[in-house]
């Protein structure tokens, strides 16, 4: 019976650890969006504040985590954000205090220094929604996240949220 337990403890052992390495979100890729991480006043592009968010790293540095809280009482959002690396795309999974969620697919262009998202969702009249949802690195302290809107496949684009992200001091 001892050995029966050993041998299990040992190979429990031995999982846990293979499972801690293959889950092991250390590569170029996934850490291609760690320039959103930080705690920061977000602003519209006319300087307003809008918002804060705090952006940290969870689930063994596998997640950028969002909690977004608005400048207008009452309004929350979190965010989840991943690399996967069997589709080698990011996505995001978000929702709000309204309870709606929008899940993101994209890619980072390194050249831009950009996480390029997009979703498609369906609006409450029924229509079907393109969303582009952009996040620009500025600079360290500076980032712009962009989300725009289509309901006529693509032809025009209409600004949801145009956010200027300052790392607070």
């Amino acid at each position: 019976m001892k050995q029966l337990f050993l041998s299990t403890l040992l190979l429990l052992l031995s999982i846990s650890a293979f499972a801690q390495q293959q889950s092991s979100c250390s590569s170029e890729q996934h850490r291609q969006f760690d320039f959103w991480i930080g705690e920061w006043e977000v602003k519209n592009p006319q300087g307003q504040v809008v918002g804060s968010s705090n952006i940290e790293l969870i689930l063994n540095k596998c997640v950028v985590f969002e909690n977004w809280t608005s400048a207008s009482p009452g309004y929350t959002g979190k965010s989840f954000n991943y690399y996967n690396p069997f589709t080698k795309k990011w996505n995001q999974k978000w929702i709000d205090t309204g309870g709606i969620p929008i899940e993101f697919e994209g890619v980072f262009n390194k050249k831009d220094q950009a996480l390029y998202y997009t979703a498609e969702t369906i609006n409450r009249a029924g229509l079907k929604v393109q969303n582009k949802l952009t996040f620009y690195k500025k600079s360290e302290d500076y980032v712009r996240q962009l989300w725009e809107q289509s309901t006529d496949n693509g032809k025009t684009w209409n600004t949801v949220f145009d956010g200027q992200y300052y790392r607070k001091k």
